[in-house]
């Protein structure tokens, strides 16, 4: 069993993946420990993977039709083995050296996740000024209705135990991009202690995100959310 899982949604990726897998093996191969990729491609229709050789270190998992970012998380987590399990976005974002600091606070903390907006982010190229605002209306939307004392819970870079990760994942709904406030909601309900981590952070060009109808979606989701835990489906 690995002790590491790192696991990245793919969706016409194709451009950039083939260097974000060497970055990444790069730096886990100066690792002592052990470790897999687990790409999840979700329903691309660039042949992201169609190259990606699979081996012990890389396995690639498919979803035959686009359904989501959440979905291609949920998927990649359930199915990874390591030990502990971290997903990250497929543009590296936020860089996978802030990992090290990670791999210290998991002993104490059973999930920790990168923040671009506490005392300490270093965002090294923003988002355009639109992106910005909606974001920082949506946070606080989130911390209204759904989860309170986290700043950032959109940064796509969180670790998890292996215990956290089952028990969190497999109850998961949205397949989306509010399956972050999901994830973490849950997570808290269920008692697990997360650390928010401020991380390295430089936008990249090509975000999935639709401003205005994701933004619309997503303030819908929390409501359910919400509702989802009234209905008990978080037990």
């Amino acid at each position: 069993m690995p002790y590491l899982s790192i696991v990245i949604p793919v969706y016409n990726e194709a451009k950039r993946l083939p260097q974000t897998i060497k970055t990444v093996r790069d730096y886990l191969g100066k690792k002592s420990f052990a470790y897999e990729i687990v790409l999840v491609d979700d329903g691309s229709t660039d042949g992201s993977v169609d190259r990606v050789q699979q081996s012990d270190q890389i396995r690639v998992l498919r979803h035959a039709k686009n359904q989501g970012k959440g979905a291609a998380v949920r998927t990649g987590m359930l199915a990874a083995k390591g030990e502990l399990l971290l997903f990250s976005d497929a543009d590296l974002s936020t860089p996978i050296e802030e990992l090290d600091v990670f791999l210290k606070h998991i002993k104490k903390y059973a999930v920790v996740i990168g923040s671009r907006s506490i005392k300490g982010a270093r965002v090294e190229q923003y988002q355009p000024l639109y992106r910005v605002l909606i974001g920082k209306v949506f946070n606080k939307f989130v911390r209204l209705i759904t989860i309170r004392g986290i700043i950032d819970t959109q940064c796509g870079f969180k670790l998890f135990t292996r215990k956290a990760a089952q028990d969190v994942f497999k109850r998961q709904t949205m397949k989306g991009f509010s399956f972050d406030v999901e994830v973490l909601y849950i997570a808290r309900k269920q008692g697990y202690a997360i650390l928010e981590h401020p991380v390295r952070w430089k936008n990249a060009p090509g975000s999935k995100v639709n401003p205005l109808k994701d933004s619309i979606r997503m303030l819908r989701d929390l409501v359910i959310i919400r509702i989802n835990d009234v209905r008990g489906l978080y037990k």
